[in-house]
């Protein structure tokens, strides 16, 4: 073989290998079927009013095959800044109008902890332990279980229950492992009086996911901006509840970004091999747009699924999904 057949020969094989990468369908999520409701507006008790509001949350399956339902609850009367952990549980994940368990976790100012500032649940189980990471309002947290029910916190070696915060206000944390590494997503942007205070000063404290990475979830990598601004902006509530889930048929992570809560619910989908860059200031990633908010994706014997909140902020419901080629 001359060297100008060995050059052809390499560039048919880069055209071929181009044409390829071309032709591979960009998979996008699709809600298939219908939603079921499995949680509502929670009874607190003294602690009830009528402005609460159950959002972020978290679904798993504990030890005994129950399925657990953990939601922070806002604008509730317990204080603080009104924020609380109720619970359900359902006996099927595809059963309606799971059982509520009452309140399950609170902010403790003895672990500094905010008062009523516990925010954004997320659970995910690692070998035979789940793993609790939750906001403090400033900080995030993490705690454990054994049965997937009752869990107890973490403290750091200063007797704290804070790991690491990326500046004002983090919260959202979502904790998954990849290969022998663990990856914790957060939101950080200040909001309120904070934004008014500092929006100009300091844009770069504006609304944005981050993410650190850690080998013992103890020691904690510092914060990298995995996304910010594009289409939904860069406002506070730009980047809430990031999700991100690897969909093992193409090796894409797909990174779930809440913009807007209730009944203009918009969330953002973004994909990726890189886990920790799904655009800053560039939507070349972006992939779907879908009206739902605080989205969640569970995979359960072979069927993948979604639960987000209802429109209405009164509750969470479930629906199954399906990953479609992007027209």
């Amino acid at each position: 073989m001359t060297k100008i057949d060995r050059c052809v020969r390499v560039g048919l094989l880069v055209c071929a290998s181009l044409a390829a990468q071309a032709a591979e369908p960009v998979l996008v999520p699709r809600i298939d079927g219908q939603w079921w409701q499995v949680a509502g507006d929670p009874d607190l008790g003294k602690f009830t009013t009528p402005k609460q509001a159950p959002v972020d949350f978290s679904i798993w399956q504990a030890a005994d095959g129950t399925w657990q339902l953990w939601s922070c609850v806002r604008n509730t009367a317990c204080g603080g800044k009104t924020r609380l952990f109720h619970g359900w549980q359902g006996a099927k994940l595809t059963d309606k109008d799971w059982r509520p368990k009452g309140i399950v976790w609170q902010g403790d100012p003895n672990f500094g902890e905010t008062e009523g500032g516990v925010q954004s649940p997320h659970v995910t189980k690692f070998g035979e332990e789940y793993y609790l990471s939750y906001g403090d309002w400033e900080n995030i947290c993490l705690a454990r279980s054994f049965d997937g029910k009752t869990f107890a916190r973490w403290l750091m070696p200063n007797g704290k229950s804070a790991m690491f915060t990326d500046g004002p206000h983090t919260r959202d944390p979502m904790l998954m492992r990849i290969g022998n590494r663990y990856y914790m997503y957060t939101t950080m942007g200040g909001t309120g009086a904070w934004l008014k205070d500092h929006a100009t000063a300091n844009p770069k404290q504006l609304g944005a996911h981050y993410v650190r990475t850690s080998a013992d979830l103890r020691q904690w990598s510092g914060a990298k901006q995995i996304a910010f601004g594009g289409v939904a902006g860069t406002v506070a509530n730009s980047a809430e509840c990031p999700f991100v889930y690897f969909h093992k048929g193409s090796g894409y992570y797909y990174l779930f970004r809440t913009q807007h809560y209730g009944e203009n619910a918009t969330l953002h989908v973004y994909r990726s091999k890189d886990p920790t860059y799904f655009g800053v200031n560039d939507d070349s990633n972006l992939v779907s747009t879908l009206p739902y908010a605080a989205a969640e994706i569970i995979e359960y014997e072979g069927q993948t699924y979604i639960a987000a909140l209802l429109s209405s902020l009164k509750g969470i419901q479930v629906a199954k999904l399906k990953w479609v080629p992007k027209q």
